[in-house]
């Protein structure tokens, strides 16, 4: 019998361990749930016989090799700091490796060592990046098969709170892990406009107002998405004259971001000391500690939305429980995020990807604009839950039964991936609608 070992049973792993358990008779496979937290990685198999709960630090060498040496095949959805630890043994074992974060420089110097052993590595395997790759290069090798030649691409993805539960000045709920919430954006934004490349820093990005009409749901607000020009060459867009990757959010969502960065919540320095903190006297001592007061007073006063998108997350006489006697201002933001804007127990989240993509055929300019909305079904099986974690999943049994052919380090922008998972997808009602007209 094959085994697959699961680092990690968080929020983005709920289904991708029911779909695994689900297909384990079928493929003949045990599923190994590894998670610090006993009680979760327990619930999260819910005693099925196919499936194992395991419980110890990740960041254990000794009990970690021993896992990964009893594999087949290793899915990482570990914070993204861990991962090398984990790829390290998946190469020094040979053993294949699923993450759904982004390739690093540390993993594309393992290349040449990963072919050379026969194993591939597959990363950005979930929803963005992952579905967004899969499903922009079925319809990019689509229209150069056909002659045409692509000129504008934009991709846009946002993990959201479906419209029945909105319900708060934020328009946002929890969906996914909220320390990538607040560090969103820092590391800057590169793209291609108009044929100009543009570098945007942490500031800038959130500076500047972006917005697209989504049918049927309204304007939503985007920023620009890390670096969107590594991928024109995996893209094999190398000549369009646009090229962005972005991320939605609420149009009010950006504007009290923006604000919140301009206030330091966002940073890792300093570190506070404060016993007994409730959320309103850590928020007043940051604004006291970082001479933010009088702005944030300012703020408030000239900006009525953003006295309740503060109020909303504990500034204002909120005798709640920090959890904590020391903290970062990024750390108090977080925990402010995971207190107020949790899930409830009726809501449902909700994924929106939308790609429009100008290319020439004939003589012709057309447009694909191709849409996936996806909403979740309550607080555990979220749409991000489902997004992300069914193309790992999927990814994984394609593995297993040596459907794929790649070695390597990876990214799913090839057809011998995205062709049998966007199939899959579709099984799971996860399809995209598109349109592809003449643009006048």
């Amino acid at each position: 019998m094959k085994t697959i070992l699961l680092f990690g049973a968080g929020k983005s792993s709920s289904v991708l361990i029911d779909y695994l358990l689900k297909k384990a008779p079928e493929h003949g496979y045990l599923l190994r749930v590894v998670d610090a937290n006993a009680d979760l990685a327990t619930a999260k198999i819910a005693g099925s016989p196919h499936g194992v709960a395991l419980s110890f630090d990740s960041t254990d060498h000794a009990r970690r090799s021993l896992e990964i040496e009893g594999a087949d095949l290793v899915i990482s959805l570990l914070p993204p700091q861990l991962h090398q630890l984990v790829a390290n043994d998946c190469l020094r074992l040979k053993k294949h490796l699923l993450t759904a974060s982004y390739v690093t420089d540390e993993l594309k110097s393992m290349d040449a060592a990963l072919r050379s052993s026969g194993l591939l590595f597959l990363c950005e395997m979930g929803l963005d990046p992952g579905i967004d790759h899969m499903s922009a290069m079925a319809i990019i090798d689509a229209i150069h098969q056909k002659g045409g030649q692509v000129f504008s691409f934009v991709s846009h993805c946002g993990g959201l709170v479906a419209p029945e539960s909105d319900n708060n000045p934020w328009h946002y709920k929890i969906s996914w892990n909220p320390r990538n919430v607040v560090t969103a954006g820092q590391a800057g934004a590169l793209y291609r406009q108009n044929g100009e490349s543009v570098s945007l820093s942490y500031e800038e990005i959130f500076a500047r107002d972006h917005s697209v009409d989504i049918d049927k749901l309204g304007t939503y607000a985007w920023y620009p998405n890390r670096d969107s020009l590594s991928y024109l060459s995996l893209y094999g867009l190398q000549t369009a004259h646009t090229f962005i990757r972005t991320t939605l959010r609420h149009p009010d969502f950006i504007q009290g971001w923006k604000k919140l960065i301009q206030l330091s919540l966002t940073s890792d320095q300093p570190l506070y000391q404060l016993p007994g903190a409730t959320l309103s006297s850590a928020f007043s001592y940051h604004f006291t500690k970082s001479g933010w007061m009088q702005k944030m007073q300012q703020s408030v006063a000239q900006d009525s939305l953003f006295a309740q998108q503060l109020q909303f997350l504990g500034v204002d006489q909120d005798l709640t429980p920090l959890g904590t006697a020391s903290f970062t201002p990024a750390l108090l933001l977080q925990l402010a995020l995971e207190k107020k804007l949790a899930l409830s127990q009726n809501d449902r989240d909700m994924i929106i990807m939308r790609h429009e993509i100008g290319y020439d055929l004939s003589g012709t300019s057309r447009q694909v604009v191709s849409q996936l909305i996806v909403k979740g079904e309550d607080p555990l099986r979220t749409a991000m839950a489902k997004t992300v974690g069914l193309p790992l999943a999927m990814a994984a049994l394609l593995i297993l039964q040596d459907k794929i052919s790649l070695r390597g380090l990876q990214i799913p922008t090839h057809s011998e991936i995205y062709q049998p998972v966007l199939q899959s997808l579709k099984e799971e009602k996860i399809e995209f609608s598109e349109t592809d007209l003449a643009v006048l």
